[in-house]
């Protein structure tokens, strides 16, 4: 078992408190020292160069799909050089009428060497294994698809 933190911080820095005009920016700050700008969606009246929490939340599912597949692939000793994907995900009503992200799709374009480059067959299965491995996908209640890009 392994625990993972995460701090935020945040402050008013308006006037006043109401709902259209409060800052939304505050910061994340993670166990390295790293800290991120971020906000609410623009949608929400959150700042535009900042991360928002549905934008972080499809980047932690498309970063641990990758690391799970990386990982993968490196014990099968199936040489990859990169890794690349555009993951959307879709804001919308569940069965309970509450906003959540209910989909998001990964497209992840991944590109091999070596003498065994791996087959479609194979790389489809990389992929559903990862996806069944991936820590975040097995927390979440989204339906996450992988559409593999080649």
């Amino acid at each position: 078992m392994s625990e993972h933190k995460a701090a935020i911080a945040w402050h008013r820095e308006t006037p006043d408190f109401a709902y259209e005009t409060f800052n939304r920016d505050h910061d994340w700050t993670f166990d390295a020292g790293i800290t991120v700008r971020a906000s609410s969606a623009p949608e929400y009246c959150g700042g535009i160069s900042c991360v928002d929490p549905e934008e972080a939340f499809v980047a932690s599912l498309a970063s641990c799909h990758m690391l799970t597949f990386l990982a993968l692939a490196s014990k099968k000793r199936i040489l990859v050089d990169r890794y690349e994907d555009e993951a959307v995900g879709i804001l919308d009503k569940n069965e309970e009428g509450r906003l959540a992200v209910t989909k998001v799709t990964l497209r992840p374009r991944v590109v091999f060497s070596g003498e065994n480059p791996p087959g479609p067959d194979e790389r489809r299965r990389l992929h559903e294994r990862a996806h069944l491995a991936c820590f975040i996908a097995n927390s979440v209640k989204t339906e996450v698809l992988v559409e593999p890009r080649e």
